[in-house]
């Protein structure tokens, strides 16, 4: 059996303890992020969803603001994750083509600095998702969240690349 070489982990140090990774020797660019993850409910549900008519009322509003307060939040609920000053975070829904009970939710996260935001973008499409399946429970208690990952990133050493790209789908240098 040959030996594998696993490229080392940048937030442990040799003793194998954690810490934060020192980013200040690295180059200011600006660096943007897109996330995505799905809230899969029933067709009548998703209706109210679209048009603002849930008991608990404009559900896509309220997961708006969460996403983007919780993107602002990152650094205070991923411990290793740096505070950046972040320059624009959008959050955007739309029923998933194809699917009549499914709700995509998009979260863009962009800064000016030496660290990327995916785990930003991460978090502002997770909770907004949370939000929307909070505010729909009560009319389905078996709505389901899921396919959530990065879906872009462009800025820093890493480059730039795009899952919605088939010539960059490969991509593994997130």
């Amino acid at each position: 059996m040959t030996e594998q070489h696993s490229p080392s982990l940048t937030h442990v140090r040799a003793d194998g303890t954690a810490h934060m990774v020192d980013v200040s020797t690295k180059d200011v660019s600006t660096r943007t992020a897109t996330a995505a993850a799905v809230v899969r409910t029933r067709p009548e549900v998703l209706a109210q969803l679209l048009d603002g008519t849930l008991p608990k009322g404009d559900a896509l509003a309220v997961a708006r603001v969460a996403g983007i307060m919780a993107a602002k939040k990152t650094p205070e609920l991923v411990p290793l994750c740096h505070p950046l000053p972040l320059s624009k975070v959008t959050v955007d829904f739309a029923p998933v083509t194809g699917d009549d009970a499914a709700l995509a939710v998009e979260a863009t996260v962009k800064t000016r600095g030496v660290t990327g935001v995916e785990m930003e973008a991460l978090t502002a499409v997770s909770v907004a998702a949370l939000t929307v399946y909070d505010m729909i429970k009560a009319v389905d208690k078996h709505a389901v969240i899921d396919a959530t990952r990065v879906l872009a990133k462009s800025g820093g050493k890493s480059g730039d690349w795009d899952t919605r790209d088939a010539a960059t789908a490969g991509g593994d240098d997130a």
